[in-house]
């Protein structure tokens, strides 16, 4: 099988669909939102494609694309839709997976069933997105600990924004977790300075298929 990674983030808008464009480009591999809520602006597929300069057929269709743009359990709510999330299973391609996950960890996709609980469900490797910002400490232990106690493979945290060694160097030591690399603002994020920068500050290696927790 080839290998999957499931990116999330301790929160929404910090920056995690911009890494999975970076990421997906960087693997030469596939992208997937089961979940996409907010339809009237780019979606996310389409800020992948648009930011990794990746082919159409890189980017694998949404199971459920709600208008409203809120949690999925709302989202469906008033859009008059039911989500499954025993259907969820990541489809079969022919190369690397990049699945991206609604939010953090805790949205509910229904009013009883969150997301983490399908992410255990599959067993895949996850890619903890933070921003390196105030209050980042405790989202990300919180989600760390939250990933372990259902016995979730973290492959380690990708970090997002303007360098703080202190606030990185205490995450990584207190969780126990691998420092994946920094993604920093972009002035001007397109393609070309998006594998720039991941390229400089993230080795590609950490994400082959043998590399383990």
């Amino acid at each position: 099988m080839s290998a999957r990674y499931v990116v999330t983030g301790t929160d929404t808008g910090i920056g995690k669909t911009v890494f999975s464009a970076a990421l997906t480009a960087a693997l030469d591999g596939f992208y997937w939102k089961p979940i996409q809520s907010g339809l009237d602006d780019e979606t996310d597929s389409q800020t992948v494609a648009r930011l990794g300069g990746l082919a159409q057929n890189r980017i694998l269709p949404e199971l459920w694309r709600l208008r409203t743009p809120a949690s999925p359990h709302i989202a469906a709510e008033i859009d008059g839709a039911s989500i499954h999330p025993d259907a969820i299973d990541p489809p079969a391609v022919d190369g690397p997976l990049v699945i991206e996950g609604a939010g953090g960890l805790m949205v509910p996709l229904t009013p009883d069933r969150l997301f983490i609980e399908v992410f255990a469900r599959w067993g895949h490797r996850v890619i903890l997105c933070a921003r390196t910002r105030l209050g980042t400490i405790n989202h990300t232990l919180l989600s760390i600990e939250a990933l372990r106690s259902r016995q979730i493979p973290v492959l380690g945290v990708a970090f997002i924004g303007e360098p703080e060694e202190h606030v990185e160097e205490t995450i990584v030591h207190l969780g126990r977790v691998r420092r994946l690399g920094r993604m920093p603002f972009l002035t001007d994020p397109n393609p070309s300075t998006l594998a720039r920068a991941f390229h400089d500050h993230f080795d590609l290696s950490i994400f082959e298929p043998e590399s383990r927790p």
